[in-house]
């Protein structure tokens, strides 16, 4: 299975839009969101999608009802963290703070996490994927991020997100 990664947001709606083109390019069959959309007017651009989305809430969500209304269209957002178990079995732990996750990962084939806005995947000692998408927005170090994951091969890349020409 394919599957977008993407977190923090934090508003930046042409970077949201860019987030959803390239998902719906690399066709991916689920896209979870790591934290902090932060306001409702983040949610319309990701009506786009052409898959389901699993998100997990921020630590700078602010109308956090409104989100979750906005969402029931597009998926589900929880509380981080918790896990979400793909169709092809793959397990997910997802949360926005990994610090808030480290002694959960057990039993998971993939931790995503965020906060940090830097990207990075990497394996543990075990051999689990651990993906931060790092920032969609660009706001903090100038370099918008993205992650797509593929299951079967267990391979994610980190994608740079600029409009293409």
């Amino acid at each position: 299975m394919k599957f977008g990664i993407f977190a923090d947001t934090h508003d930046h709606l042409a970077n949201i839009r860019l987030a959803v083109d390239r998902f719906n390019d690399a066709r991916c069959d689920y896209v979870i969101f790591a934290g902090d959309l932060v306001s409702t007017f983040a949610i319309p651009p990701l009506r786009k999608l052409n898959c389901p989305m699993i998100a997990s809430f921020g630590d700078n969500e602010g109308n956090k009802r409104g989100i979750c209304g906005g969402m029931e269209i597009i998926g589900e957002i929880g509380e981080p963290p918790f896990c979400f178990r793909a169709p092809d079995g793959t397990r997910f732990l997802i949360t926005h703070q990994f610090e808030l996750a480290r002694d959960l990962i057990e039993g998971s084939d993939v931790v995503v996490y965020a906060h940090t806005h830097r990207p990075r995947v990497s394996r543990d000692e075990a051999g689990r994927l651990l993906i931060n998408p790092g920032e969609t927005s660009g706001w903090s170090f100038g370099e918008p991020t993205i992650v797509l994951l593929e299951t079967e091969a267990m391979q994610a890349r980190i994608v740079q997100l600029v409009e293409q020409q």
